[in-house]
């Protein structure tokens, strides 16, 4: 079995869109960056190449790759600080893997219409989920008081004057301290402006946000 001039002309091309998108990873410093979408499109191409060359039944060798980029990108998401990071490069990696897999069946439109909305996505909506994201943020906030024989209800109203809404909140008490976690939901400039006050409580011995 021999590849033909067409297939190196695939593997070049899947080689030049993974070397775009990995750039655009590696530039946002991402766990998945240029050597590793480049791995996966060329891998996917390849394995496309051979699945129509050596089998009978293509359709369940791609049903294997689509399962092994799956092991891809779960390993990349994890969970930090509250917080789930990675999903959004896992679907960038199961996308590569998808123009990867197009591009070795011939399906060379599809392909580049498809790297060119991803490519869209990444870019151009940015600036939106930024401004949404300064419109509407999730916040944690954990801080510890001396117990004075009453509650954290004071800082409670102090969020809703800074029109944060309380999505979840919890106060325990510890020996001579109590202690209130809460999760607030509002904008950046909000969160920002409650976070200075909060530092410069004097009656806060611990705070975490």
């Amino acid at each position: 079995m021999n590849l033909l001039p067409e297939d190196i002309y695939k593997l070049l091309l899947s080689f030049a869109l993974g070397a775009i998108i990995g750039t655009e990873r590696e530039y946002r410093s991402k766990s998945a960056g240029l050597r590793t979408m480049i791995l996966i499109a060329v891998g996917s191409t390849l394995f496309t190449i051979l699945s129509i060359k050596i089998s009978s039944d293509a359709g369940r060798i791609a049903a294997n790759i689509v399962t092994g980029i799956g092991f891809i990108g779960a390993g990349i998401i994890f969970r930090e600080n509250n917080r789930v990071v990675g999903i959004t490069t896992a679907a960038i990696v199961w996308v590569t893997a998808a123009v990867g897999m197009g591009i070795g069946a011939g399906f060379y439109e599809v392909s580049l219409a498809t790297f060119f909305v991803a490519g869209l996505s990444m870019v151009i909506l940015a600036p939106i989920q930024q401004y949404i994201r300064r419109k509407s943020q999730i916040r944690n906030y954990r801080l510890m008081c001396v117990y004075q024989q009453r509650t954290l209800k004071t800082y409670e109203q102090l969020f809703k004057d800074f029109e944060l809404k309380i999505l979840w909140g919890e106060q325990s008490r510890t020996g001579n301290h109590i202690t209130g976690t809460w999760t607030l939901q509002g904008s950046e400039k909000n969160h920002d402006a409650l976070t200075e006050i909060l530092l410069n409580d004097v009656e806060i011995k611990e705070f975490d946000f």
